[in-house]
């Protein structure tokens, strides 16, 4: 039996961990970016690294911009719940928004009337008895110029284009060196679900597909902050659903330089 208590607790915990704390993927593309870079591009890459450490060592958020707390649950279709995940959720939510802390970020669309902070939370059943947490705190600069489009079936050559596109005319709007995720298929509002997904794999394990899409981007000159540079992105992670037949949904999810997030298993 998995407790709301024992829920909400691991999930406050993965909160502050995925604002205060980078995984070591993310530290490790940044080191070799760091390598990579020389001029002012070299010294933003220090900086951001130095960020990573100060925010590490004092238990503080590493951006101003805490963003809206996205959580993913898969929960295993034999674990056994008595509460409503959803409430919970929000619950953690406000605890942390005063203990690491985050801030409030949430608003009405068109009152822009604030509602402190309210998680976006996606679950699914998958097998087993546990509940498997990812947290991915999602600001507002990289998650503007993050685009979807509806391709043709046989459209299928202007994924590469349009990806390299969005990075383009984002320039340094998403604080770059960015991470890139990417949905194909599915249908429209599940490719951008896939995308962001995308985004909680281990950054370093990319394939030539992705690896291809990222010199692409990397060609851009873009670099750090916008200021030019070699490296425009450290990832590019592409996950790939099964669509129906007359359609080709594409969402590129665009992610700072701070690939913050987090994971637990409760149960």
């Amino acid at each position: 039996m998995v407790s709301r208590n024992e829920f909400v607790e691991t999930l406050v915990s993965l909160i502050k961990k995925a604002e205060t704390e980078l995984g070591d993927d993310v530290i490790q593309l940044l080191r070799e970016a760091e390598r990579r870079e020389d001029g002012h591009a070299k010294m933003i890459i220090q900086s951001l690294l130095r960020n990573a450490e100060i925010a590490k060592e004092k238990r503080v958020p590493l951006c101003q911009d805490t963003g809206i707390p996205v959580i993913f649950v898969d929960i295993g279709r034999d674990a056994e719940l008595n509460f409503d995940i959803y409430d919970a959720s929000r619950e953690a939510v406000k605890i942390a928004t005063e203990v690491v802390p985050l801030r409030p970020n949430s608003v009405h669309p068109l009152t822009r009337e604030n509602a402190g902070n309210i998680p976006v939370v996606h679950c699914r059943i998958v097998e087993g008895d546990e509940l498997r947490l990812a947290v991915m705190p999602k600001g507002a600069g990289s998650e503007n110029v993050s685009k979807q489009m509806m391709l043709l079936p046989g459209d299928s050559d202007r994924i590469k284009d349009f990806v390299v596109q969005v990075v383009k005319e984002a320039g340094g709007k998403p604080c770059p060196p960015v991470f890139v995720g990417v949905g194909i298929g599915g249908t429209f509002d599940e490719s951008a679900l896939i995308a962001k997904r995308a985004l909680l794999r281990d950054a370093r394990k990319m394939n030539e597909f992705e690896l291809e899409i990222l010199r692409e981007i990397n060609s851009l000159g873009i670099g750090p902050m916008g200021l030019g540079g070699k490296t425009t992105a450290l990832s590019v992670l592409v996950e790939v659903e099964c669509c129906h037949t007359a359609s080709l949904p594409l969402a590129v999810n665009i992610q700072c330089w701070a690939n913050r997030k987090a994971f637990a298993v409760v149960g």
